[in-house]
């Protein structure tokens, strides 16, 4: 489908709005200016993954227009809120290709970003995300338009399952998942290691219904299962519902999950239950000169700290628009070919892409929940 058609598809379909940095306005691309996508949950149960990327993207844009633009060229976000949703981000991303955006920040998680995948590389549009992991995303070959500066599932994974079997000891695992291409992904991945393990068996592999209020059915089965700890992949909200009520049962088996747990809001709502729960996520990274330019930009006009997958999206961003620079060029190879040939220096690290869209160098560690904080497992 090309562009001219996928934009009278979205002014019939969209309702969402066009959110431009600086203020409310219509998206007007010109020769002096860039347009830069940013897809991502806005709004909803998972606001807290999306919007530190969009706030992120911000104070990347601001710099780069401060220091003179790319190439002359000033850059403007425009936003879309997908609520983490498929079917929201099917629509944001025809929104953005129907604004003639030059690339696009996102999609935040995988399920989303896999519905928006064909639309963008049907239109040719490099798209790099901060924190979808599904492997299959940049693993299969399928979607050559796109990045992401995290490392994939299969990496936590058996991160998660090595840290179970190697650290804890553990022999009896129930591996639990939200049924999403995420959770269930992730899930999938430590099964398997497990299995292969020969250390340890997978007593239990269920899924559970996201957004349910009770989930006393999956912990009855858990406890029934003999299972000495509980591996999950998914997302906050459920996790924390669910390791709640695991506690509230009196059951003290570890819990493990991946970095969709990883992240404040969980300990906030999950409170007393949290407490040594154990997460992957990202690479510790604080001792790079280029987190403290990015968390000390943050800090100059907000309160708190950045939130999940920040720094990811600050290098994502920073990314895109040093490609930009170097294509000197909006034309779609020309940005892929210094994506992959071309590292920059990003808070993550120095990096650059290999030949499926995975930046190079980024990895994983475990973390756990201890007197309401994520601190990394030395």
């Amino acid at each position: 489908m090309k562009r001219s058609l996928l934009a009278l598809s979205c002014v019939l379909m969209l309702t969402v709005g066009l959110v431009v940095f600086g203020g409310e306005k219509k998206a007007e691309a010109s020769a002096k200016t860039i347009l830069l996508g940013v897809a991502g949950a806005h709004s909803g149960d998972l606001a807290s993954y999306g919007l530190p990327s969009l706030e992120a993207a911000k104070l990347v844009v601001k710099a780069v227009n401060d220091a003179g633009g790319i190439n002359g060229a000033q850059v403007v976000i425009s936003s879309q809120d997908d609520q983490c949703k498929p079917e929201f981000a099917t629509n944001a991303a025809f929104k953005l290709v129907s604004d003639e955006v030059t690339v696009v920040l996102g999609h935040i998680c995988s399920g989303a970003t896999k519905a928006a995948l064909p639309i963008y590389k049907e239109s040719n549009l490099v798209c790099m995300s901060p924190s979808a992991t599904n492997p299959p995303l940049t693993q299969s070959g399928d979607y050559p338009n796109f990045f992401r500066t995290i490392a994939s599932d299969d990496a936590q994974a058996a991160l998660a399952t090595d840290f179970a079997i190697d650290t804890l000891g553990l022999k009896k695992i129930a591996v639990i998942h939200d049924k999403g291409d995420y959770g269930k992904g992730f899930a999938d991945f430590a099964k398997l290691y497990i299995e292969k393990s020969g250390k340890a068996e997978v007593v239990l592999f269920e899924g559970v219904t996201p957004g349910a209020v009770d989930y006393s059915a999956v912990v009855q089965k858990i406890k029934a299962s003999g299972a000495d700890s509980v591996i999950f992949g998914g997302y906050h909200p459920e996790a924390s519902k669910i390791v709640s009520q695991i506690r509230k049962k009196k059951i003290t088996i570890p819990f493990i999950s991946d970095d969709g747990v990883k992240a404040q809001k969980f300990i906030n709502v999950a409170g007393e239950a949290s407490e040594g729960v154990y997460a992957t996520g990202p690479r510790d990274i604080t001792g790079n000169p280029m987190y403290k330019v990015a968390l000390d930009q943050y800090k100059a006009t907000h309160d708190g700290e950045p939130g999940a997958f920040f720094f990811e999206a600050y290098s994502a961003t920073q990314a895109l628009l040093k490609a930009l620079e170097r294509a000197d060029s909006t034309d779609y190879e020309k940005i892929v070919y210094a994506l992959r040939n071309q590292e920059v220096d990003t808070p993550v690290g120095k990096i650059k892409f290999d030949s499926k869209g995975d930046a190079i160098g980024v990895g994983f560690s475990m973390y756990q929940v201890k007197d309401g904080a994520y601190q990394e497992v030395k």
